[in-house]
């Protein structure tokens, strides 16, 4: 009894520098910072997640630590930057930009160390809440520009309407995610008979869809929504609850159509895109997708099994662009489809390890739970949404997976598992 509370006096004498639950709060801060920063700002982004790796660092349970990269859903994102780093040997681009193409690979990284961190943290539910509260602000901030664009932070010739900072494609990604996220927390509620919290959250995921619907939504969205929204039927509602759910949500849809000229505009622009490319061959939006995803197919058919190294795709559409005009002249460094983007620069041994990563970090997920929801949720975002970006490489949507994930994994982690064998949970702890 005299050791323990000759311990317990001497970790309450220590400085609070070298406080171990000090600095795993600090990381947790950081965290928040991330989330609350990431609908807004870029270079506040890289600034906290430097500031919590820093928080992390110094105590740092390596032996705890490295055994779990053993994982898949650890050493999958670990074994997609290496292959990265491994593919600048083969490649033809210039070292700057073999170099600079390593970058968007690199934020899998803390991947690992936020498993390992939030398996031991009990924070992890308010990096969740301050991204929702983040994204609640920004959707405000919408509905003010829409009314009055020259209260925008962009450039006067990149103004979009009701964009506040950003682009339309990154508030999308994040509106429709906090809106279907919501549904698991909204049904449980509703089943408890917690009717006010459940209205509330109606009305914030209502306000998210109404913003997109009546201000300005991607076509991404419009399309991968849907898909969220069906997975979430059937993991967690009965027959009846999503024959409910449906006729609603075609009523609402109805409506949404008849009342908002932005949103039949949205819509009307995949025919006329593609009608503009297959007969003009103008440049537009999903025409050039279309080119960039051919003319991806033929670089990736040349070096299936390697590729042509990281950072070759742009160099290879100058080559192809020799010749052409319109649409076929374009060039790109990202074919806007994370497949390819991954199939050209390291061919089919860099689409195995992106695929079963994804498929690793679904598993993880597998079960009930809001976190396990969340979860599941940003993973089947990215998955979908890649189809038509390189989402898992682009700096915000990257970010969004890799904080998503990381934080959703950890605490699902500690549900599934318990107490980390080396009893760090309670130094972490508050």
């Amino acid at each position: 009894m005299s050791a323990e509370v000759t311990t317990s006096t001497a970790a309450a004498a220590l400085p609070t520098w070298r406080d171990p639950a000090a600095w795993a709060k600090a990381a947790d801060i950081f965290a928040v910072l991330i989330a609350l920063s990431l609908p807004w700002s870029t270079s506040l982004v890289a600034i906290f997640a430097v500031a919590l790796l820093v928080a992390m660092a110094p105590f740092l349970d390596v032996r705890a630590f490295l055994p779990s990269l053993k994982r898949p859903i650890c050493a999958l994102p670990v074994a997609l930057f290496a292959l990265a780093v491994f593919g600048t040997v083969w490649s033809d681009a210039p070292w700057g930009t073999r170099l600079y193409a390593i970058g968007p690979t690199a934020k899998l990284l803390l991947l690992p160390l936020l498993f390992y961190h939030f398996e031991r943290s009990a924070r992890g539910m308010q990096v969740f809440i301050a991204f929702l509260v983040s994204c609640t602000l920004l959707m405000v901030m919408s509905w003010i520009v829409a009314f009055d664009p020259g209260l925008s932070l962009k450039p006067k010739v990149e103004i979009s309407r009701g964009i506040f900072v950003k682009n339309y494609i990154d508030q999308s990604q994040e509106f429709g995610l906090c809106a279907v996220a919501l549904a698991y927390p909204i049904i449980t509620f509703l089943r408890t008979k917690r009717i006010l919290l459940a209205a509330l959250l109606i009305a914030i995921a209502m306000s998210f869809v109404v913003n997109m619907a009546f201000v300005v939504v991607s076509r991404t969205a419009l399309v991968t929504i849907p898909i969220m929204l069906a997975v979430f039927a059937l993991l967690h509602l009965n027959w009846r609850s999503i024959v409910m759910i449906l006729c609603v949500t075609t009523i609402f849809g109805g409506v949404a159509w008849q009342m908002s000229s932005q949103l039949r505009s949205t819509v009307a622009t995949f025919s006329r895109d593609y009608q503009l490319y297959s007969e003009q061959n103008t440049p537009t939006s999903i025409g050039q997708r279309l080119e960039f995803w051919k003319k991806s197919l033929w670089f990736f058919a040349e070096a299936p099994i390697l590729g042509h190294g990281t950072g070759s795709t742009r160099g290879l559409f100058e080559q192809a662009a020799v010749g052409h005009v319109g649409a076929a002249a374009e060039i790109i460094g990202n074919p806007h489809n994370q497949t390819l983007n991954v199939a050209v620069q390291w061919g089919v041994i860099g689409i195995v390890v992106l695929y079963a990563m994804w498929l690793m970090h679904l598993l993880l997920f597998r079960g009930d739970g809001l976190v396990a929801w969340i979860g599941l949720l940003v993973v089947v975002q990215n998955i979908f949404t890649s189809l038509f970006n390189s989402h898992l490489f682009d700096f915000h949507e990257g970010w969004m997976y890799v904080l998503g994930v990381g934080v959703a994994g950890g605490m699902t982690l500690k549900a599934r598992f318990g107490k980390p064998a080396n009893g760090s949970a309670e130094r972490a702890q508050p």
